[in-house]
């Protein structure tokens, strides 16, 4: 079922083959959204419920959901689930809290102040799925570092259920979240209501949060006009073992990845024969178990495979380039890692750290650069809903003092204009 791959030709066909899954560009999907998104921007909120009826629900009893729907789902949630959120929602709060940024001033000695002053954004949107994949975690980890940077209100959209009412956990976890607003709305229409702004729905500054190729078409389409978090393909996880690794736990991390899409991508990269086959022992065995199982072989036969390496070293190198959006080393010396790979969404260190912790409990957040963007992006954060400026401020000698490099350059520039804005206040001779 799971591939074992050791030659660098077969390493670089598979490696080829999971780039297919993001890069690919869809011109039916991005046709589809273009014509969506310019009728939400031409039709508003009539638009957006139109879409929901058409493809969500028969029909909808309310388009924003009423405080008190929300605080009831909270209070009739079980108490078992609602401890578990709130001690997810501890951790999450705790971890991103540590992220804030004060910004600073600087005074020099000639008087030239400069500094940096960090704000939160006005206004953000969530979109948190809640049709027949409903992610109440999802909710946390995009809300609570919302909130710990100081945004001022938080706009959620999600999907109604078939019956036309919000999925009940989503609402208890974004009662325990202090969200501002819900609307019932999902897909591509729903980021363009954000986007745009409609009579109801605010306009965002920022869009962040999961979903469907559709929602990350309309992101993608509509960023510039407003800031998202990124562009996120299906989701990955990169398992670097050793020979002292359990291929059970090897085995079930894989599983746990493979479950969420077809498209998903399940990677062991060890310098150990035996645990290639053992893993893939244990992948037959466990998956016999899974009620997903269909979704998930099908995920390992595309897109999984035990690639082995001549050694550990090799090991972190392709794991570098590969840059995965999970990876857990499973080794003798797990926490060495910490300084060796630096292109990874999330790190999950030892056997005793698997990859759901980081869904849900550990702390840090869980939106996570996928497809190799890890080279450059970074996982969302608090300072995802900051925006940064600078000031300046010179007394008359210190722009005595700069005014002849600046004029330098500027006229190398060819930009006159700017040369004279600083000689024009210059009284004496420098020039």
């Amino acid at each position: 079922m799971i591939k074992v791959l050791r030659t660098e030709e077969e390493i670089r066909g598979f490696r080829e083959n999971l780039k297919k899954r993001s890069t690919d560009p869809d011109f039916a999907v991005e046709r589809t959204v273009r014509t969506i998104i310019n009728e939400v921007k031409t039709g508003g909120d009539e638009a957006v419920k139109s879409y929901t009826l058409r493809l969500d629900c028969d029909e909808a009893p309310y388009y924003r959901v009423p405080d008190e729907v929300i605080a009831r789902c909270l209070e009739e949630a079980d108490d078992e689930f609602i401890s578990s959120l709130k001690r997810c929602a501890y951790n999450i709060a705790a971890f991103h809290e540590k992220q804030m940024d004060e910004g600073f001033c600087v005074t020099e000695k000639n008087g030239v102040i400069v500094g940096q002053r960090v704000r939160p954004l006005d206004k953000v949107g969530i979109y948190v799925p809640g049709g027949t994949a409903a992610y109440p975690s999802s909710v946390l980890m995009t809300a609570i570092p919302a909130k710990t940077a100081g945004v001022g209100e938080i706009i959620m959209v999600t999907p109604p259920r078939k019956n036309g009412t919000p999925n009940p956990d989503i609402m208890a976890a974004a009662k325990l979240c202090g969200v501002d607003k819900v609307f019932l709305c999902g897909g591509a229409q729903a980021v363009a209501a954000l986007a745009y702004g409609t009579a109801e729905i605010p306009k965002v500054a920022k869009i962040v949060g999961p979903g469907n190729v559709y929602v990350t078409m309309a992101k993608k389409l509509l960023f510039g006009l407003v800031d998202i978090d990124m562009i996120a393909g299906p989701s990955e996880i990169l398992i670097i073992a050793d020979k002292t690794a359990n291929p059970s736990y090897i085995a079930a991390d894989l599983l746990s990845q493979a479950e969420h899409d077809v498209l998903a991508s399940s990677v062991l990269i060890t310098d150990s024969d035996e645990i290639a086959a053992k893993t893939a022992r244990e992948l037959e065995k466990q998956l016999e178990e899974l009620p997903r199982k269909g979704m998930i072989k099908s995920s390992l036969i595309n897109y999984g495979a035990a690639i082995v390496v001549g050694n550990m070293d090799e090991a972190v190198a392709l794991t570098e380039e590969i840059a995965p959006e999970h990876c857990e080393v499973l080794a003798e010396n797990p926490l060495e890692y910490i300084g060796r790979l630096n292109n990874i969404g999330s790190l999950f260190l030892g056997e005793y750290s698997p990859e759901p912790l980081g869904d849900y409990f550990a702390g840090p957040n869980h939106v996570l650069p996928t497809n190799g963007t890890a080279r450059f992006f970074s996982p969302l954060g608090v300072d995802s809903f900051y925006k940064k400026s600078g000031y300046v401020y010179y007394p008359e000698s210190a722009l005595k003092a700069a005014a002849k490099d600046v004029a330098l350059i500027a006229g190398r520039e060819d930009l006159t204009a700017h040369a004279n804005a600083v000689k024009i206040r210059i009284k004496e001779g420098l020039f």
